[in-house]
């Protein structure tokens, strides 16, 4: 579910999603989600200063709470 999240947002927010790929790594407590998208649509997903990188973190979390685990993002570049 986080996961298709995570690919939900990014898709919204590049030019070419269909490169956006999602991965989701599951360990007992956190699960890692790798976000690897187009080398020219990586300023789009991190933003300026990050901000962008940063709210989709904090939906994330505040998510992964109400399920209560814990997810990590990571973008790929």
């Amino acid at each position: 579910m986080m996961k298709d999240l995570i690919a939900y947002i990014a898709k919204a927010l590049v030019d070419k999603p269909e490169e956006v790929v999602v991965t989701e790594i599951e360990g007992e407590q956190t699960s890692v989600i790798e976000l690897k998208v187009a080398k020219e649509d990586l300023g789009k997903v991190i933003g300026k200063q990050g901000r962008t990188a940063r709210a989709m973190r904090t939906i994330l979390s505040a998510s992964s709470t109400k399920l209560n685990k814990r997810s990590v993002l990571e973008i790929i570049e």
